[in-house]
């Protein structure tokens, strides 16, 4: 893919994370509610966002990025699949980097 068309994508997905940042902004509903994993859809699709920002970063990857991309939507889909283990899969995340 040519950086062109990466950048293209790239500034296409700010318009639409605007959209859903505003809507998650806007949802009422507080952690223990019924509407709460509504709007943790909204915030995993936030995330899954910058999660395309960082991968079609027309430059090196930024693995710092990466990493806390990860760790952001394996937390939040953690409510959703709390069988697999999500959340303790972030351990790993940070070993061997600057995090440690």
């Amino acid at each position: 893919m040519k950086t062109a068309e990466q950048q293209a994508i790239i500034d296409t997905s700010w318009g639409i994370h605007d959209q859903v940042e505003r809507a998650y902004l806007a949802h009422p509903a507080r952690k223990g509610e019924d509407a709460w994993l509504d709007k943790q859809r909204l915030l995993l699709a936030d995330m899954a966002l910058h999660l395309l920002q960082t991968a079609l970063k027309p430059e090196d990857m930024p693995l710092d990025k990466l990493q806390n991309n990860l760790h952001a939507i394996l937390t939040i889909s953690d409510q959703f699949l709390p069988q697999a283990g999500l959340k303790q899969a972030t351990e790993h995340l940070y070993t061997g980097s600057s995090h440690d």
